[in-house]
């Protein structure tokens, strides 16, 4: 009997693919991957040796596993996602985002507990 719990979390998950997402370019180094990516935020916080706490918000770009042919996402990749709302001074603008984390904490996760869909986090490095 197939798992009820996995069949509805792959069905969300490609939903969330097909109506949800955006095309972004998924980089290492030289290799270039188009993906379809679902954008959300993380928020942590880290405490200092001195007790102060900060905050640090990552935007996060939601892949399916079987999607990032490069294989699990690494510190330092980069995603380019191009912005299609056009302002009358601006025009469209590409931002380009790292792979990062604070501290210790992980550059990912996975979302599901089936481990479908990754959730990489990132940092804002460069707007073009």
């Amino acid at each position: 009997m197939p798992d009820l719990l996995q069949t509805g979390s792959d069905w969300l998950a490609d939903q969330l693919k097909a109506n949800a997402s955006q095309t972004v370019v998924y980089s290492r180094g030289d290799a270039l991957l188009t993906v379809a990516a679902v954008i959300g935020r993380t928020v942590f916080e880290t405490a200092s040796d001195i007790g102060i706490v900060e905050q640090w918000e990552a935007r996060d770009y939601l892949i399916q596993a079987a999607d990032l042919t490069l294989g699990e996402p690494q510190r330092g990749d980069q995603i380019t996602e191009r912005s299609d709302q056009a302002t009358a001074t601006q025009g469209t603008a590409t931002y380009v985002y790292e792979v990062m984390a604070p501290g210790n904490e992980p550059a990912y996760r996975f979302s599901d507990p089936y481990r479908k869909t990754y959730r990489i986090h990132t940092k804002l490095v460069a707007t073009e």
